[in-house]
C-alpha cells in the first residue's frame, strides 16, 4: 500500500512551527518534503539544542524531510531553487508578504516556470489590510484576535498567554496541509495550479467561530454597548481583570454551569468532567446528590437565589471530590455515562497503553540524535496508510544527494559549499 502523498514533491521554505508543522504534516502522507533553510540553520535548530543545530523542538517538527539549506540572497542559491520548480509539486513558505519577492521565490515567479504548482503562502495577518507587512507570531496573535484576553489568565493585572501550546501556530499547520491537499485535489480534475493563503489570524479566528459571530437580533446591542463601555475603561485606564469581569458578565454562560464543566481536585489527583448537555448534568448532579434547583421548572437563571446557590454548589461539589479517588470517580462516571478523565502531563503519555493503541507514538532513529520517540500521525487511513520512518535531517544532509540529481558535479558542490551558497 502506498501513502496519499506519494510522488508528490514539496519545496519547503518555513521556519519556527506552523510552516514546519504544515510540511510535516504533508511529509507524514508520503510526500517528499526538501526543507529549505539558511545555510547557518533555522532559528528553531538552536532553540535549548542538546547537540549542534539540533533541538527536541526542531526534531518535534520536520520529520520524514530532506534538507537542502540555500542562501537565497544569492542568484547561484535562487538558481537551484529554478531548477527544482519543474518537477515540484507544491512550495510552502511562512513569511511576511514581501519576503518572497525579495528573495525571487514568489507565487508569480515560481508558477511562470510550473503553472501546474500548488502555492501555498502563509502570513501571520493575511497578504492585505494595513497590518499586512507586520511580522507576527503566535503570541501576538493570541492578543490581537482575543484568544489571550478571553483565557482569563491573570498575572498583576495583565492577561497571559495560552503556554499549552502555541494554538495559533499549529493549527495553521493543520490549515496548510488541508489547503495544500485541497489544492492538489482541485489539480488532478483540472490540471491548472493555484495560490493558497493561510495566516495566524485567520485561523486563530477560526478556532473561536461561537465566540467570533455575531446575530444581529441577539448580538447587535449588547456588542455596541460593550464597545461604548471598552472605550470609557480604556479611556479611565481600567485594570484589565475589572474589564473582564465585565466582558464575562455580557458575553460568557460558563459560570451557570461551572460546576459540570471543570477540573476538581481528588483524594489523590485531578480530573476533568466535561458536562455539555442537560441530560449528562442530571446524571452527576444525582450521583453527587447535588440537588441542584436548575433542574426544577420555575429556575430563573438570572435571579439573586441562583447567583447565590451557584456558589454554595461549587463549594458542596468540591468537598464532595476530596472525599475518593480519581480511579474511583473514574469507575463511577464510567457506570453513569459521563465524560470524565484524569489530568496528566504530556510527558506520562509516551507509553500509555491508549496513546500507544492508537498510533500515538512512533520510534524513529535520527542521523545525529540516535533513537527517538515522538508523537504519530495526526490521522490512520485503511486503504493509504501513514507510517513515518525517517527523523528530522540535519542541516545539509540531503545537499549533495539533491544538488547531484540536479546535474551539479561533486566539484561543484563542494564550490557551492565553500561559498556559502549551501551547507
Amino acid at each position: 500500500m502506498t501513502a496519499p502523498l506519494e510522488g508528490i514533491t514539496v519545496l519547503e521554505f518555513t521556519e519556527i512551527i506552523a510552516g514546519p508543522y504544515g510540511g510535516m504534516l504533508l511529509a507524514d502522507m508520503g510526500a517528499d518534503v526538501i526543507k529549505v533553510e539558511p545555510p547557518w540553520g533555522e532559528p528553531w535548530r538552536f532553540q535549548e539544542s542538546f547537540i549542534p543545530s539540533e533541538s527536541r523542538t526542531f526534531i518535534s517538527l520536520n520529520r520524514g524531510k530532506r534538507s537542502l539549506p540555500l542562501d537565497l540572497t544569492k542568484p547561484e542559491a535562487r538558481e537551484i531553487i529554478y531548477k527544482l520548480v519543474p518537477d515540484t509539486d507544491v512550495v510552502v513558505i511562512n513569511a511576511r508578504p514581501d519576503v518572497p519577492y525579495n528573495l525571487g521565490i514568489d507565487y508569480e515567479t515560481l508558477s511562470a516556470r510550473n503553472p501546474r504548482l500548488i502555492y501555498c503562502e502563509n502570513t501571520a495577518y493575511g497578504r492585505k489590510g494595513p497590518q499586512s507587512y507586520r511580522p507576527g507570531y503566535d503570541l501576538i496573535v493570541q492578543a490581537l484576535t482575543g484568544l489571550m484576553a478571553s483565557e482569563g489568565k491573570f498575572v498583576d493585572g495583565v492577561p497571559q498567554q495560552i503556554v499549552s501550546t502555541a494554538v495559533a501556530d499549529f493549527a495553521t499547520g493543520i490549515a496548510i496541509a488541508w489547503g495544500v491537499c485541497a489544492g492538489l485535489y482541485h489539480r488532478e480534475r483540472t490540471g491548472k495550479g493555484q495560490k493558497v493563503e493561510t495566516s495566524l489570524m485567520a485561523t486563530a479566528l477560526s478556532v473561536q467561530s461561537s465566540r467570533f459571530i455575531q446575530v444581529a437580533a441577539v448580538d447587535d446591542e449588547r456588542r455596541s454597548e460593550f464597545a461604548d463601555e471598552l472605550a470609557r475603561h480604556r479611556e479611565r485606564g481600567t485594570a484589565y481583570e475589572e474589564v473582564y469581569e465585565q466582558y464575562l458578565e455580557r458575553f460568557s454562560s460558563r459560570r451557570r454551569w461551572n460546576v459540570y464543566y471543570r477540573t476538581y481536585q481528588g483524594k489523590d489527583g485531578v480530573l476533568a468532567i466535561a458536562c455539555l448537555s442537560d441530560r449528562l448534568r442530571k446524571r452527576v448532579s444525582d450521583l453527587l446528590d447535588l440537588d441542584d434547583i436548575r433542574f426544577k421548572p420555575d429556575y430563573d437563571p438570572d435571579s439573586d437565589e441562583t447567583a447565590a446557590f451557584n456558589g454554595k454548589l461549587v463549594k458542596r461539589a468540591e468537598a464532595l471530590f476530596l472525599e475518593k479517588t480519581v480511579d474511583e470517580w473514574l469507575t463511577l462516571f464510567d457506570e453513569a455515562g459521563v465524560p470524565a478523565g484524569p489530568v496528566r502531563f504530556a510527558e506520562e503519555l509516551m507509553d500509555d497503553e491508549q496513546v500507544v493503541a492508537n498510533g500515538g507514538v512512533v520510534e524513529l532513529e535520527h542521523s545525529l540524535a540516535g533513537k527517538l520517540k515522538m508523537v504519530g500521525p495526526l490521522l490512520n487511513m485503511s486503504e493509504t496508510p501513514l507510517d513515518p520512518t525517517v527523523a528530522s535531517p540535519f542541516l545539509g544532509e540531503h545537499s549533495s544527494e539533491i544538488l547531484a540529481k540536479l546535474g551539479y558535479s561533486p566539484d561543484d558542490i563542494q564550490r557551492l559549499k565553500d561559498d556559502g551558497i549551501t551547507a
